[in-house]
């Protein structure tokens, strides 16, 4: 894990990689949300990673599995009827790479990145006029297309915030190489 951050547009069996991009409260879950439940109603398995500038922690203190990873387990999974999960302890490892995280889910249509802004894959970026930091667009290139509630002047394709069908059109069409 760690090292230097490959471009990550096909990895392994993952051979579809976007990413929606932004600054904190500018509309990235809504927009990622939306992009997966269009992807997925038109018959496409979709994937998901998010990155957490916080500490992530599903577990509940108290509960077995919690005691488990508190005892030193370096992975736990937790399964039930309906999902389960896989919580990995890092200890004093890294924090793994887009590409490490990417190499670990199971084969899919489509994955769709939410956050990552630093990494090299294929981008959206969501920007509203409320943000008041600059676009990520100007100096990203690796940001194909933007999703704005206002003007830009990006020079590429944009979308409407709420036009999850006409990005899912654009990333099927041939819109991510």
């Amino acid at each position: 894990m760690g090292g230097a951050e490959p471009d990550v547009n096909v990895i392994g069996p993952h051979v579809n990689v976007i990413g929606i991009v932004g600054w904190k409260n500018c509309g990235k879950t809504t927009l990622a949300s939306k992009l997966i439940s269009e992807l997925c109603r038109r018959g496409l398995t979709v994937n998901s990673i998010k990155h957490a500038h916080h500490g992530v922690d599903v577990d509940k203190p108290g509960a077995d599995s919690y005691r488990h990873r508190e005892a030193g387990a370096r992975e736990v999974i937790l399964a039930g009827g309906q999902r389960f999960a896989i919580m990995h302890e890092l200890r004093d490892e890294p924090e793994p790479t887009l590409e490490d995280l990417l190499a670990r889910l199971s084969p899919c249509d489509w994955v769709v990145v939410e956050g990552f802004k630093s990494h090299r894959h294929p981008k959206i970026e969501v920007h509203r006029q409320v943000c008041e930091q600059a676009p990520l667009y100007h100096k990203d290139p690796s940001i194909i297309a933007v999703a704005a509630d206002h003007d830009t002047d990006f020079s590429g394709p944009k979308f409407d915030l709420n036009d999850a069908a006409g990005i899912a059109d654009f990333i099927l069409g041939g819109g991510v190489r």
